[in-house]
Order: C-alpha cells, then sequence, then structure tokens
C-alpha cells in the first residue's frame, strides 16, 4: 500500500463512519476498486490507525461536552452527565456480547463479498426512509399535540445498542442504523446524533485493543510504510472531525432521508459488479 491509497482509504473512513452510509462497506468497495489485499498484520495495522483517529476526531468535535461526562463519571457525581455515561455503557452491551461470542461469524461477512455490501446498503436506505416517513408522519398527523421529543431515555439506550450490534455488518451503517432507531423511538435529533457518536468510542476503543493484541500475538508488526500509516490516519482524522459536524446538522434538519437515495444507488452497484 502506497501513501495514495492510503490517503483516499483514510478519506473514506473520516467520511463512511460519520455519514449514514457505512465505513466497512465502503471501504470493501475502495479496496476492491484499488486492488488493494491487505490480510494479517498489514490489516490490522492499518485498521488500528483508522480506529484511532476515528474516536480522536468525535472527541476532539465533542469535546465541550466529552470532559464534563468524564469528570462526572471518573469522580462518581451523580448528575445527568454520569447517568448519561451509564447509558452509554448499557448500550455498548449487545456490541460487546456480539464481539465475543460471534466474532469469528461477523468476520466471515468481511471477506470481499461485494452482495452482502450491497443488500446491507439497501437495508440502510430502507431503514433511513423508515425513521424520515415515520417521524415525520408523528411531528405533522392528528397526534402532534401530544407528542413530544425527548432526550435519551435507558429503553432508547438498549434499543439503539442492540441496533448498533446489528450493524457490524458490513454495508450496515452504523450511525445510520443508530440514528434512525432513534429518531424513530421519538428521542431529539440532535440528542439522537450525539449519542449514537459517543456510544461507539467504547466499541471501537474495545476493537483496537483485540486488534493490537492479535496483532502482538502474530509475526509483530505489519509491513505497510510508516509515511501511509500516517497519512491514513491524518486523512481519517481531518475529514472525520468535518464528517462529524456536517453529520450532526444534516441530522438537526432531518436531511437524513438523502442519503438513503445514495445507498440505494451504491448498494445497486455492488450487486451488479458481483455478478459480473
Amino acid at each position: 500500500m502506497d501513501w495514495i491509497d492510503a490517503l483516499i482509504l483514510g478519506i473514506v473512513q473520516g467520511l463512511a463512519e460519520y455519514l449514514p452510509i457505512s465505513s466497512s462497506g465502503h471501504l470493501e468497495i475502495f479496496r476492491q476498486i484499488l486492488g488493494l489485499d491487505l490480510s494479517g498484520a498489514d490489516a490490522l495495522e492499518f485498521d488500528i490507525i483508522l480506529h484511532a483517529a476515528t474516536v480522536l476526531s468525535t472527541i476532539v468535535v465533542l469535546w465541550r461536552e466529552f470532559v464534563p461526562l468524564c469528570t462526572s463519571f471518573f469522580t462518581w457525581k451523580r448528575d445527568d452527565n454520569f447517568y448519561y455515561v451509564l447509558k452509554i455503557l448499557v448500550s455498548c452491551i449487545p456490541i460487546a456480547i456480539v464481539g465475543f461470542c460471534f466474532k469469528d461469524f461477523v468476520d466471515s461477512f468481511f471477506e470481499g463479498n461485494l452482495t452482502v455490501v450491497g443488500i446491507c446498503l439497501l437495508i440502510t436506505a430502507g431503514l433511513l426512509v423508515f425513521a424520515y416517513y415515520f417521524r415525520t408522519r408523528r411531528e405533522t398527523g392528528l397526534s402532534k399535540p401530544y407528542y413530544k421529543q425527548h432526550g435519551i431515555s435507558w429503553l432508547d439506550a438498549i434499543i439503539m445498542g442492540v441496533a448498533q450490534s446489528i450493524a457490524v455488518l458490513p454495508g450496515l451503517s452504523r450511525s445510520g442504523t443508530t440514528i434512525a432507531t432513534g429518531i424513530s423511538l421519538g428521542a431529539r435529533r440532535e440528542k439522537v446524533a450525539q449519542f449514537s457518536f459517543f456510544m461507539v468510542i467504547i466499541p471501537i476503543l474495545g476493537e483496537t485493543l483485540l486488534s493490537v493484541k492479535d496483532l502482538l500475538a502474530g509475526e509483530g508488526s505489519g509491513t505497510v510504510p510508516t509515511l501511509s500509516l500516517v497519512v491514513g490516519f491524518l486523512a481519517s482524522f481531518i475529514v472525520g472531525c468535518v464528517a462529524c459536524k456536517w453529520m450532526l446538522e444534516i441530522v438537526k434538519r432531518g436531511k437524513l432521508v438523502w442519503f438513503a437515495y445514495y445507498c440505494v444507488a451504491i448498494g445497486i452497484v455492488c450487486l451488479v459488479w458481483n455478478s459480473l
């Protein structure tokens, strides 16, 4: 992998991690377009770099909210921020179960099968459309006087956590699935987007630590050039910061449904490509 390949994949990761278009699916698509065959230590090493950039971009963009959360939790201050962190931890339980119990099964879907990616992108599109029209109907229908948006409840956290665990499949957007779920449950859009971005930090850190463990237990470090790793990290971090801010505004304005058309188009392309 040269630095140009790393730049492209870093940009793809930075955009697709936050936009509801699936980072895992798009990384697989671009790996095939670029003719890259990353495996073993090389794949683990590059994934660790991209995941680290993703976590850092989330913290940087949401640092005003992130610091009070950490302060309240680690000082055991029983305020709203403390219980908000507990909700995040609760939301991570489903994906932790999937990660520990079904890791090999999930990994089997990441073997260059664009058919799975295409189908999951179409499912992502369906979720976005459903959330948009279901929410719009509730806000504009006869129930409007009785319909009130709310913050993230414990039940919301659990259901969004289950949605996140399902979205480990390549092509099924994690942000799209969790945000669409939260919006359908009636939570305020801006609260849903923020919670969705926070709730992925722990799973990504956990996955990164497991990748580091596998890397150390294998043949040592990979062969990806240092320049490529640095370029991939910077591209993913910088683009991720921009995409995170952009996504927060998109969700607030209720324009998430436009990405459904993109997911349908790319999903069909994947199905056709894999059939050729």
